[in-house]
């Protein structure tokens, strides 16, 4: 057989092994997913498909459910835990492990640990990192879950974690589905709470950072707290 006899899903496969997997195109990515096996419609059809489903939007397909997934003509249910897979071991190899990176130093260093998480969530979440007194990273917690736009935060829920695993200090993050960080009034007028909190209780609160789709916002590089 000749590479020009070989199935699409295969000739991308092997130009994936020659070329390297970022010279695909997302279509072609898609298709190397796709079992080959007996169908009406070669992978890359089904790839295209499956992005004309979804708008060529990425962060909706990344976030789209099994069953979403197999609504689509072509894709079935194996198909569609192998996207699901894909992603996840694309997300968990973007974010940086908290064995790897103990030490917080800045901003910089704790937007790779939660924006591969964060990023494409549908729902507004906030979360703190604690820090130990030589700024190690402690762990991070989930604080709370909100709306599409607004996530309720008690200052009672964010330092309670913080207290009892004895952490000298915190940043405070949280995203906003609609991909802009830039921060709200409610935003600010939450920090300053928070850090006044946070003031009383011996335990300072380092920085907020918002997390969207175009990046980020630090507050203490805006000055802002």
């Amino acid at each position: 057989m000749t590479p020009q006899d070989l199935p699409e899903s295969q000739k991308v496969e092997n130009y994936l092994a020659r070329n390297g997997e970022d010279t695909l195109s997302n279509q072609e990515l898609l298709s190397v997913l796709i079992s080959p096996g007996e169908r009406d419609h070669p992978a890359p059809e089904i790839a295209a498909t499956l992005l004309t489903a979804f708008d060529g939007n990425l962060k909706d397909l990344f976030t789209a459910t099994i069953h979403q997934l197999t609504r689509v003509e072509g894709v079935g249910f194996s198909e569609a835990c192998k996207i699901k897979a894909a992603f996840e071991l694309g997300k968990r190899a973007a974010s940086s492990c908290e064995e790897d990176y103990p030490l917080i130093e800045s901003t910089d260093d704790v937007v790779p640990l939660v924006l591969p998480h964060m990023v494409f969530l549908k729902q507004e979440q906030f979360r703190v990192i604690l820090l130990d007194s030589k700024n190690k990273l402690i762990r991070t917690c989930i604080i709370s879950v909100g709306s599409l736009d607004k996530a309720l935060v008690e200052p009672r829920e964010v330092f309670r974690p913080a207290i009892a695993h004895a952490a000298a200090s915190l940043i405070l993050v949280h995203n906003h589905p609609s991909g802009d960080p830039e921060p709200s009034k409610e935003d600010i007028l939450l920090t300053q709470q928070l850090c006044l909190c946070g003031a009383i209780l011996g335990i300072e609160v380092i920085d907020h950072v918002i997390i969207g789709i175009s990046g980020y916002t630090s507050f203490k590089k805006r000055n802002l707290m």
